[in-house]
Order: C-alpha cells, then structure tokens, then sequence
C-alpha cells in the first residue's frame, strides 16, 4: 500500500506492539485508562460509532441526530473513512465477525 502514515516512528511501533500485547478487554481499559484522558477516550469510542454509522449509509443528519456528534466532525470522520489507510472499514468488517 503507498498510504503515508500521518505518524510513523519507532515510538508509535512500541505503543503499537504494546497495545497488541493486550489479551482481554480489561487490559485494554487499564492500559488506555492510563494512557488517555477521559475526553481522548470518549472521542475514540465516538469516532468508531460514527465510522460504523457511516459504513451503515447513515446520513449526516442522522449521525449528529443520534450521537450529538457536529457536522464537522462527522465530515473529518467521513474522509478518514473513505480516503485513509482503510483502518475503520477493516476494524469494522472484524467487529462483525
């Protein structure tokens, strides 16, 4: 794939491998809990309902309607979605299995 990463270091590959060393769900709440402010996590959780709402052909109407979520938001979202590395279409094909 020739997608450029916005950050890509040997700093990121550790909390990566790190974050891949992870085995449950609560690992995962207790490394982020450590790792994120709450808001951070929030916005994580918010962008990956957005992305499922709009793999989902929700419109942005009924994004912000349901999620509280603005329209500017959404449109950053949408872009991640449809012109990134493919990282929330794959997560989301995964999280239907």
């Amino acid at each position: 794939m020739n997608y450029r990463y916005k950050v890509q270091n040997r700093e990121m590959d550790k909390l990566f491998e790190a974050i891949l060393d992870l085995n449950t769900v609560e690992e995962c709440y207790m490394f982020f809990d450590d790792l994120c402010t709450i808001n951070e996590l929030e916005a994580f959780g918010q962008r990956l309902t957005v992305a499922k709402m709009l793999h989902d052909k929700h419109t942005y109407q009924e994004i912000e309607k349901e999620t509280g979520i603005s329209a500017a938001t959404i449109s950053k979202i949408s872009k991640s979605y449809l012109y990134g590395p493919g990282g929330y279409k794959m997560i989301i094909e995964r999280l239907k299995k």
